[in-house]
């Protein structure tokens, strides 16, 4: 797939703080590709056998630039699945998947989320991964009342009725690493990022944050997504900080691959420049090299080194399936849990109605790898935070964690427009945002 354009990416992706994109459906008369019913558990195609299976949609970019990252989660989403069906599956059927590919093109998503909905009837669909594609679709799932579980972590500002988010919400990754940084690595901050809606709102929230705890915001840069010509934005990096500072990272995709590389040829050492990334974990050192990735950090909710015996369940499962060399990371996990999220709310329930379906999914807890969640009314899951260290192998050493799991605040507090809101999908009079005294 060629590079996403920067003028599609500001049509598509780069949107105001707190407003939705409203896309009009860029519907072809052929499909882009090809749907697949995949058994789970066998991986072979399968018809749809009526009343014994539960169809859900998968729907991720499996090519295209986010393919390096979003083919992750669904292998993670697949091994749920997998489980879930050996041990029974939901309501007594087995569920069947079908597979979608997004193609890192924002259109394309919500024209596949439109198709799995209409003609393939899920009763769920489990995706995305940028905000971008999540905008995208968010109009087909609130105008067909449907509902998507999204698992990665996102700059807030939404609460959708018809989402359950899994990742974190800013006060869950971004706002604690900003601190943890403030206090350990420096006050003067580059912000760098791609262009489209997640790195823009996050940089948004970064720098009322540094005003209100006497940092700095000494330069601000972006990429179009999956663009590698990064030479120009090291070079602002050194001119803004000439005896080094913080390097905040928001890049996704390949374009992490040259930023790294081209970092660690420019002599910006993670010792007078630590980049604090967070959209880099795992598999993206994996892919990008360890070597290039040493010693700068990442903040999570969950890394592979999580020591529970839920999560050495976990990364054994998914070693046996994918392979002994293939690595855990956070969106993999959260990927994962969302499906028993949703298996437990759909049993609470007694059907897959949505409706029902959706109001027993609040309150849902769960024994994650990463340490327990409960799904809250605002769709959002409490998570722990961590942050970690690159270290020899390609795995995070975790250097600091909050003490228990923090509960998501989906309107961010740091931001004038949104700071007083929260959001309340159990009380009608509160919804998706009513102002509060204090959160």
């Amino acid at each position: 797939m060629s590079k996403l354009g920067r003028r599609k990416f500001l049509l598509y992706g780069s949107v105001g703080l707190g407003t939705s994109i409203l896309l009009k459906g860029c519907a072809s008369s052929e499909e882009t590709s090809t749907s697949t019913t995949v058994d789970s558990s066998t991986g072979t195609t399968v018809s749809d056998s009526g009343g014994d299976t539960i169809k859900v949609g998968i729907l991720h970019s499996l090519s295209g630039t986010m393919a390096i990252s979003e083919t992750t989660v669904v292998e993670a989403e697949k091994l749920a699945i997998e489980e879930i069906n050996a041990a029974g599956g939901v309501l007594g059927k087995q569920i069947v998947a079908i597979e979608e590919d997004g193609a890192s093109d924002w259109p394309t998503f919500a024209e596949k989320a439109r198709k799995l909905i209409d003609k393939d009837n899920v009763t769920t669909v489990f995706g995305c991964w940028t905000s971008a594609s999540r905008k995208a679709v968010l109009p087909v799932f609130e105008e067909k009342k449907h509902m998507l579980w999204y698992p990665v972590q996102y700059e807030g500002q939404e609460c959708s009725q018809n989402i359950f988010y899994t990742g974190a919400a800013p006060n869950q990754q971004i706002e604690p690493a900003v601190d943890w940084l403030l206090a350990n690595k420096g006050k003067e901050f580059f912000l760098v990022g791609s262009d489209y809606v997640f790195p823009r709102t996050a940089n948004t929230i970064i720098k009322e944050q540094l005003k209100a705890k006497s940092g700095t915001t000494v330069g601000e840069d972006y990429l179009p997504l999956g663009d590698t010509e990064v030479t120009p934005i090291i070079t602002k990096i050194k001119a803004a900080l000439p005896n080094g500072g913080v390097i905040f990272n928001s890049l996704n995709g390949d374009s992490n691959v040259a930023f790294f590389k081209q970092l660690q040829g420019a002599g910006l050492s993670p010792d007078k420049y630590p980049v604090m990334s967070v959209s880099i974990a795992e598999e993206e050192v994996r892919q990008i090299g360890k070597d290039y990735l040493k010693d700068h950090y990442a903040s999570w909710n969950y890394f592979q080194t999580v020591e529970s015996p839920a999560n050495q369940k976990f990364v054994e499962a998914f070693k046996a399936k994918y392979g002994e060399d293939r690595v855990t990371n956070d969106p993999m996990e959260a990927a994962y849990i969302m499906v028993y999220l949703w298996k437990q709310a759909v049993e609470q329930a007694g059907t897959t109605d949505l409706e029902a379906v959706r109001k027993a999914a609040i309150g849902q807890e769960f024994d994650a790898p990463e340490g327990k969640v409960k799904m809250l009314p605002n769709h959002h899951i409490s998570k722990t935070v961590r942050i970690g260290q690159v270290r020899d192998d390609g795995l995070f050493d975790i250097v600091w964690s909050t003490e228990k799991p923090l509960d998501p605040i989906p309107w961010n507090q740091y931001v004038p427009q949104t700071k007083g809101y929260a959001c309340d999908w159990t009380d009608p009079n509160k919804g998706g945002r009513y102002k509060v005294e204090k959160i």
